[in-house]
């Protein structure tokens, strides 16, 4: 950094407390930054992993089962993810808002770029998330073996269908975050 007046160029920040202090929190806003992105790339890299589990094995394994053993299937993953899936979608939102924040100085930067791509598709995401999967989860959590309705492969394409928009979107979100990991970073860092 060169002194806006030139009287001041023999000043460094070894000579300058002032400096100094600006320089230590620097390099402060900078760890703190490479922190919280490393939390939102491996919180992110959890979210997208659930829509490559589908697409890769889960998604056939379910189209081949009758309603009975569908219904218990969905319900007992439903239970499962609504307990502890909250947890990392709460996680990469957040670590997602700080990275904007803490890049937020550097408006032309790839790493604010990508972390306000990533945040916004994962709004989106949390968006159909609650608007498209989780009602139709509603919905099987009250059928039995007794009572369902005779549409019900209907329904489970549906909810195949919300779950492909999904990863379309936390695969933008994350290929945006490794881009800028990789390319983002200056040499040496």
């Amino acid at each position: 950094m060169q002194p806006v007046f030139p009287i001041y160029r023999h000043l460094s920040a070894a000579k300058n407390p002032r400096l100094q202090i600006f320089a230590r929190l620097k390099k402060l806003n900078d760890m703190a930054t490479n922190i919280i992105f490393l939390i939102t790339l491996l919180a992110y890299s959890i979210l997208v992993s659930q829509p490559f589990m589908y697409m890769l094995a889960l998604k056939y394994a379910q189209s081949s089962l009758d309603i009975g053993p569908y219904m218990e299937l969905r319900k007992l993953i439903d239970a499962s993810m609504r307990k502890n899936f909250k947890y990392v979608i709460y996680t990469a939102l957040l670590a997602n808002l700080l990275l904007v924040v803490l890049t937020a100085g550097n408006p032309g930067s790839l790493l604010f770029l990508a972390a306000t791509l990533s945040l916004i598709t994962l709004i989106a995401d949390v968006f159909i998330t609650l608007k498209g999967n989780m009602p139709i989860n509603d919905m099987i959590n009250t059928w039995t073996p007794e009572r369902y309705p005779a549409d019900w492969t209907d329904y489970r394409e549906r909810w195949f269908r919300f779950l492909g928009y999904r990863g379309v979107l936390s695969m933008i979100g994350f290929t945006g975050l490794l881009v800028a990991a990789v390319f983002g970073m200056p040499a040496g860092m």
